[in-house]
């Protein structure tokens, strides 16, 4: 019998994220969740996106580069607070039927295309504005 209901482990491999859950009554269940084209998976965002098997559904569904844009939204928060706001956001904007976070300008650090000359200026450059 398992101490508690439940355990995750998380494995990266080859770009994608394993996890594995033992929940009592059931041995085991193992899935592997999609990354991004440039982050990978965090646990947080995980934990989350694996709470019902619809969310895990819609995450997989997600184009690398909407994958790509969520976790890159959520990775960029300054604050604790700020980043499980935008976990809870992300998990209300997948149920929604979003591809990709609102209000969101993009990430970065993708490395197949060059930022636009918004992104360049205020996110990269830090320049003020006018």
């Amino acid at each position: 019998m398992l101490a508690s209901p439940w355990r995750i482990a998380v494995y990266w491999a080859n770009g994608e994220t394993e996890y594995s859950i033992d929940v009592e009554g059931i041995e085991s269940m193992t899935q592997k969740l999609s990354g991004g084209l440039v982050h990978e998976l965090p646990a947080d965002l995980i934990k989350a996106i694996t709470e019902t098997p619809e969310l895990t559904d819609l995450w997989e569904n997600l184009t690398p580069i909407g994958r790509n844009e969520f976790i890159c939204w959520v990775e960029d928060a300054k604050q604790e607070k700020t980043r499980h706001r935008r976990i809870h956001r992300t998990v209300e904007e997948l149920l929604e039927g979003k591809k990709r976070p609102c209000c969101w300008a993009g990430c970065i650090h993708r490395t197949d295309k060059k930022p636009s000359k918004w992104q360049q200026a205020v996110l990269i450059d830090k320049k003020p504005k006018r």
